[in-house]
């Protein structure tokens, strides 16, 4: 991960990957990982949203990969960094 801006209701995330890498299989994974670990931290706070045992999802399926092409990468980094970050 080269660089991570997060908003209200989704986050942006700079990945480096080869292309041979899964891109479903990685969003996948980093899906489930940072569920377990920000459940971990945040239970408490969370109990107050995630009740139901019949859909316990902390992320949605849903994804969107754009590739930058020739964009310079401090520019894509900039373009990370301004997003709105969400209101406490």
């Amino acid at each position: 991960m080269v660089e991570f801006s997060g908003e209200e209701n989704h986050v942006h995330l700079l990945v480096d990957a080869h292309p041979d890498n899964n891109i479903s299989q990685l969003i996948s994974s980093l899906k489930s990982a940072s569920s377990r670990i920000v459940r971990k931290e945040f239970e408490q706070h969370l109990k107050q949203f995630y009740w139901k045992k019949e859909d316990p999802s902390f992320w949605t399926d849903a994804y969107c990969i754009i590739s930058v092409g020739g964009a310079p990468l401090e520019v894509v980094k900039e373009h990370i960094k301004s997003q709105d970050t969400p209101k406490s």
